[in-house]
């Protein structure tokens, strides 16, 4: 039996100096001392000597056991040591470029608007998404038939409260908080039950505009609106003012563009008109005033409403709305040098 005992240290010792992998070692630690082990054999094998033997050679077992584990500890530490990544840099070799994340498209159209609006002297305001019936029709002017205020077009939560259609009920809770006068953009979520399709969707954005004194006419709403049309689209685009008619705004317009791909000769971009529409604006309607509590004897505005997401599909020449809400980093990761 002692003859085994050192046979199996010695087989050990020389097994041991050949691992060089930490597999290796596990097979070598199960070989040895696992549950089907060598030393397991061994306890089984004293079984049939006296208590005296077994006493004396159960002592020298648990002995080379424990030579065996110390030495398996030592050369897992060793070969642990081994693996670590060396804390050395070698400057020799090319830098990694760490990846740098971009502004959406629509923060980016969205921070251009409102840069654009901050210089010409209007202060950012917002408005809850949560609007009551009130706020966001009849406040505005919309008649009682109207058919956004049916469910069948708006998103209602119960018979009073719904996700608002327009980010046009802040005109009225602007115009509750300040005095004027006072010049405001207010951008936001926008929700309507519209199919999802090339050029609608379900939840979009829109930037309000807002601005109220003593004395504005239809003069200062072009002014303002082409300013900021040339700064945001370029300076050799062209606009024009249609007669269109919204409840809030009297007189109302819609404001087209020249088409920035056809330069206004026609394509199917533009529907062969050489224009493309960006926004709806008028001279606030005096009923707005008096639910807002102004007086519209005293105090005249201008208002104009437009679609953030639309303004991106136009400025960056994107054919489909649906690009803007996929998650296609292919795609996002191209206006990552237009910030």
């Amino acid at each position: 039996m002692l003859t085994d005992l050192n046979n199996v240290l010695e087989k050990f010792q020389n097994e041991i100096e050949q691992v060089k992998t930490l597999d290796d070692l596990n097979r070598l630690k199960g070989k040895y001392i696992g549950r089907k082990g060598q030393l397991n054999d061994l306890f089984k094998e004293i079984t049939q000597l006296s208590p005296d033997e077994k006493k004396d050679l159960g002592q020298k077992i648990n002995h080379l056991k424990g030579l065996i584990d110390s030495r398996l500890q030592e050369k897992l530490k060793e070969l642990t040591q081994k693996l670590k990544p060396s804390s050395k840099v070698d400057i020799s070799l090319p830098g990694k470029k760490s990846w740098v994340g971009s502004l959406h498209p629509i923060q980016l159209t969205c921070h251009q608007i409102l840069t654009i609006f901050h210089s010409l002297g209007f202060r950012i305001e917002s408005g809850p998404e949560i609007e009551s019936e009130y706020y966001n029709f009849e406040a505005l002017n919309f008649p009682p038939d109207h058919p956004a205020r049916d469910a069948q077009d708006s998103f209602f939560l119960d018979e009073e409260y719904l996700l608002r259609t327009h980010t046009s009920p802040a005109q009225i809770r602007i115009m509750q908080k300040l005095q004027p006068p006072f010049k405001v953009v207010v951008p936001g979520k926008c929700f309507r039950r519209d199919a999802m399709d090339a050029s609608h969707s379900p939840m979009f954005h829109q930037v309000e505009g807002l601005v109220v004194a003593e004395s504005i006419s239809m003069g200062d709403l072009k002014g303002t609106i082409e300013i900021f049309a040339r700064r945001f689209f370029g300076s050799d685009r062209q606009l024009r003012f249609r007669p269109s008619f919204f409840p809030f705004t009297e007189p109302s317009a819609e404001v087209d563009i020249s088409c920035g791909l056809c330069q206004g000769k026609g394509c199917r971009s533009c529907g062969q008109t050489g224009w493309l529409e960006i926004m709806g604006a008028g001279l606030v309607h005096p009923k707005v005033f008096e639910n807002a509590g102004y007086d519209p004897h005293q105090v005249r505005g201008f208002a104009f409403g437009m679609g953030i997401d639309r303004a991106a599909l136009l400025k960056f020449d994107i054919p489909d709305i649906r690009w803007l809400f996929e998650n296609d980093m292919s795609f996002i990761e191209q206006f990552q040098a237009i910030q």
